[in-house]
């Protein structure tokens, strides 16, 4: 059996790991220790540039946790994509070009929510229910007592908002929802739930609990849930745009007409399959995007359900798309690392107060890249989609 690499974040355990990998030279990984266990080196991703014109509202969180739009402004914004899909920022881009020619995008934040969907197993039924009502019945009680509580585990950034209570058989499923700030907020809601569920509803429920679960999957943490694309996980966010008629067919090569007909399949298409998103390839922007800025990347699953429309109007085609649950930070984890840093920089969405605008950013680059691959699905035969991935693929190989 090979020896147990040693696991510490020191410079002396680093050099003796890469040694031990025949990792050439060693390496300043200073930078980047507070952010993973056992560092040995960097990934290398090559991050490219599409520019987007979006009109972009502001947004401030109202006491009640409403999200509330203050104002708007049309920018012109730099998106950095890290990737090594052949194709991806130049149909961005292309999207992107037939959107500005049709005035630019138009983005929204409609709600911020996180959660962490507990459960609390009891005697039998009755038990359970009866639980559930007194949670329901004591929300402003634990509000009240995050607050107040001097619990160090305790985050003063992570704000209950709601509870949503599902009983199932003897099990008191629990969905606490927050809101953490300008950072995702897993950490945060975490121990914040942890200590409600331990230090509140244990001591004081009106019914014996045999078990507490931290989370129970009713939500979905990091992963596709029907509950999550209702109710959100993370910014609610929708983009839209009008495309003129001569927009489609000068940049995108195809009419307003083919594309509303590859929208009626695809929407067909998924209700056969059942499933969970009505979009085209949203992920591979959110990917991009994630892996850029150091968003947690274990979270582009969730944060790549959408629901996309198209719809013929005078003169053009209406195209939207609304993302339930953008699970994204401008503060903590991987945005704090010097690159990651740097791309939020660019877009000005680094540091405090700047979440928002990065959803909307996120929102509406994932749109271009939805109506270039969509025009280029939607021509005969759907000869272009094909010729792009024959091209930039490397299929000749």
């Amino acid at each position: 059996m090979a020896d147990r690499l040693p696991r510490k974040n020191d410079p002396a355990s680093i050099a003796a790991r890469r040694a031990a990998l025949g990792l050439a030279g060693d390496a300043d990984l200073e930078a980047y220790v507070k952010s993973a266990e056992s560092v040995t080196g960097v990934a290398v991703i090559p991050v490219s540039v599409a520019q987007l014109q979006v009109s972009l509202g502001k947004y401030v969180l109202s006491e009640n946790g409403e999200v509330v739009e203050t104002g708007r402004a049309d920018e012109e914004v730099s998106v950095p994509l890290a990737h090594t899909e052949g194709g991806l920022t130049a149909s961005v881009q292309r999207g992107a070009k037939a959107v500005e020619l049709s005035g630019g995008f138009r983005t929204y934040v409609v709600a911020d929510r996180i959660t962490r969907a507990s459960c609390f197993v009891c005697k039998d039924a009755n038990d359970a229910l009866t639980l559930a009502r007194w949670i329901g019945e004591h929300v402003d009680e634990m509000r009240d007592w995050l607050r107040s509580t001097d619990m160090p585990e305790l985050s003063s950034y992570a704000v209950l908002r709601e509870v949503k209570t599902h009983v199932v058989g003897p099990m008191c499923n629990v969905l606490w929802r927050w809101t953490t700030g300008d950072a995702v907020g897993p950490n945060m809601m975490t121990r914040n739930a942890y200590a409600l569920n331990m230090a509140y509803v244990l001591p004081n429920a009106p019914v014996q609990i045999e078990r507490a679960m931290l989370e129970a999957n009713m939500g979905g943490d990091k992963k596709p849930s029907h509950e999550f694309f209702q109710s959100g996980h993370g910014k609610t966010v929708i983009a839209e745009v009008t495309l003129s008629d001569d927009a489609i067919v000068r940049v995108l090569r195809t009419t307003a007409a083919d594309l509303e007909e590859l929208s009626w399949v695809g929407t067909h298409g998924a209700v056969a399959s059942g499933m969970q998103s009505v979009a085209f390839t949203p992920a591979s922007a959110i990917a991009a995007i994630f892996a850029a800025t150091g968003q947690d990347l274990g979270m582009v699953g969730t944060s790549s359900m959408a629901h996309g429309t198209g719809r013929k109007v005078e003169g053009g085609l209406h195209a939207s798309i609304r993302f339930p649950g953008l699970e994204v930070g401008t503060l903590g984890g991987g945005t704090n690392l010097p690159t990651a840093h740097e791309w939020l920089e660019v877009m000005g969405c680094a540091g405090p107060g700047k979440v928002y605008r990065f959803a909307q950013i996120v929102a509406a680059t994932a749109l271009a890249l939805e109506i270039s691959a969509s025009a280029a699905m939607a021509t005969a035969g759907s000869e272009n989609f094909f010729r792009a991935h024959f091209e930039r693929g490397g299929l000749r190989s």
